[in-house]
């Protein structure tokens, strides 16, 4: 049974910076200066809507097998509370970042029609740090005999990345005159 666990555990955290990654590739297109407009813009909301329930479902049983496979040492409270963890408390607790933060942005995502705008769009600012937690989590613990499993978090860091610098490489369409109003003295 311990077996199935910890094969499940690594099965799901996979899953989970997989569909992290997609999640975060599909944000960015949406938020984006060259984001979709229509139809289209909706679908790719829908999808990122859709697959970050999936991600979170993949993540807590990821953590809720973590905590029941006993090979390693990882309670609630080490899920909850970052770097407190027996078992490799860095690397543990960069897992429980990125999942602390992914708890903010859901809930305040839930709530979004109760919050301002404002509000809501800094605390989501927080995937941009939630991401490279979970990566670099993935890649410290992850199963480092398993070429798949290790490529596939490589992968999702290279995709991830590209899909950065690809929205923050994004101009406006009317830049110039956004430097301009800029540069001026207000009185």
């Amino acid at each position: 049974m311990n077996e199935l666990l910890w094969y499940l555990s690594r099965a799901t955290g996979v899953a989970s910076i997989v569909l992290l990654t997609v999640v975060l590739v599909l944000g960015l297109v949406t938020s984006g200066r060259r984001r979709p407009t229509g139809e289209s813009a909706t679908v790719v909301m829908a999808v990122h809507r859709w697959l970050s329930l999936g991600a979170s479902v993949f993540l807590l049983t990821h953590i809720a097998t973590a905590i029941a496979e006993t090979y390693v040492s990882i309670d609630l409270v080490s899920a909850v509370l970052p770097f407190t963890s027996g078992y490799e408390p860095l690397w543990v607790g960069f897992g429980t970042l990125a999942f602390d933060v992914l708890v903010a942005v859901v809930v305040t995502s839930l709530l979004r029609h109760r919050l301002a705008e404002r509000t809501w769009r800094r605390v989501h600012l927080l995937s941009y740090a939630l991401w490279p937690l979970a990566i670099v989590h993935g890649l410290a613990l992850g199963t480092t005999g398993e070429l798949l499993l290790r490529g596939t978090t490589l992968l999702c860091a290279v995709a991830g990345a590209v899909a950065l610098a690809w929205r923050w490489s994004a101009t406006h369409h009317d830049r110039e005159r956004r430097l301009a109003v800029a540069s001026q003295e207000w009185s």
